[in-house]
């Protein structure tokens, strides 16, 4: 078993970013150069190709939030990369629906299965969890950021070296949490990581929520968000579709597919294996919530590590496997992550509680 590697820093956005990038540097370096070369699978282009339609996403980040993209600049430079590669390697699932819109690539990426629970029906408040699943040449690169940029929440954040951010809470109780979309309408626009960490930037569900549906989005997403007071929803979002089923007296549960009719509209062409068990996995974790009397952190680390379909390990021709998996509970600001496989590994208990 592994330990979750924990990065802590403070200061400006810079001073955050600087450190990312100076204590992982060559980690972010590594991870880049496999992100970037599977973004060109399908096209004729080269690194420069690939790096060149980054660029023109550039300033749709430093518009849509200022004090991130110096964060992200700053890890860039501390890396020896630029801020285009920067938005490759942490915004890569994004990224290559941009590609597919624009130079006719085919990568496409099957991930993570997420729920959200009733504080009703749940042991001290709603839960928002998830597995993070990925090509397994990702894992090694899973660690936790707990950040604390200055005027901002203090945020946990469960991320990959040269990534602001993937799935996190705020000492505000804002939690989200994240599920790839293979969609056509990809464009130049902003990758899910910018949008996770403006989400927690915020205190209020409502202002979370608007910084999802508001952003001006690269590739599709479905977002899951809750607060302190149990509020939650479930956001697929594409550039050009936003669909929101708020959480009531039922759990949520998401995969890899959209569910909605506007967001089936512009989804991409998926090989029949990756849909199947997507579908698979959204009955699976329906299945297990239902059986659940009542939701805790331990009924949700069972459900994170069931072998029938929700743990996944790598298999041919895809290759992808649970790099991790993380729980929170915002009304205590409680939150456990592991690194890796969850049925492999231990869950490491945090809480913004208590300092």
């Amino acid at each position: 078993m592994r330990e979750l590697s924990i990065l802590r820093v403070a200061g400006s956005a810079y001073s955050v970013g600087a450190a990312h990038g100076e204590r992982f540097g060559a980690d972010i370096r590594e991870y880049l150069a496999k992100r970037r070369a599977l973004s060109a699978i399908g096209t004729d282009l080269d690194d420069a190709g690939i790096t060149a339609i980054a660029e023109g996403m550039v300033d749709h980040h430093r518009a849509y939030d200022p004090l991130v993209f110096e964060e992200m600049v700053a890890m860039a430079e501390a890396a020896g990369i630029s801020p285009a590669e920067a938005i490759i390697v942490g915004g890569y699932t994004d990224f290559i629906d941009t590609v597919r819109a624009v130079a006719h690539g085919t990568m496409v990426e099957d991930q993570c299965t997420a729920v959200l629970t009733p504080p009703m029906a749940s042991e001290g408040g709603g839960f928002l969890a998830q597995t993070w699943d990925m090509h397994a040449s990702a894992t090694p690169h899973v660690f936790l950021l707990d950040v604390r940029v200055e005027d901002r929440p203090r945020a946990l954040i469960f991320t990959t070296h040269g990534t602001v951010g993937q799935i996190g809470m705020n000492e505000a109780g804002i939690a989200i949490g994240i599920n790839n979309l293979t969609v056509d309408d990809g464009r130049p626009g902003v990758t899910w990581p910018f949008v996770v960490r403006k989400a927690l930037a915020q205190e209020s569900f409502d202002d979370a929520l608007d910084a999802i549906v508001q952003a001006p989005l690269a590739g599709g997403h479905n977002f899951l968000l809750m607060d302190a007071e149990g509020h939650a929803a479930s956001i697929e979002a594409t550039p050009t579709t936003t669909h929101i089923d708020t959480l009531e007296d039922v759990p949520l549960v998401h995969t890899n597919h959209c569910l909605n009719p506007g967001g089936r509209s512009v989804e991409g062409a998926r090989p029949r294996a990756l849909q199947d068990n997507s579908e698979r996995r959204l009955l699976d974790a329906g299945r297990l919530l239902t059986e659940a009397s009542r939701h805790t952190p331990e009924t949700l680390m069972a459900l994170l590590r069931d072998e029938s379909s929700i743990c996944r390990h790598p298999e041919p021709p895809f290759d992808y496997e649970s790099s991790g998996a993380v729980i929170m509970r915002p009304a205590s600001l409680d939150f456990w992550a592991c690194w890796g496989v969850p049925s492999e590994n231990d869950f490491h208990a945090l809480s913004m509680a208590h300092g």
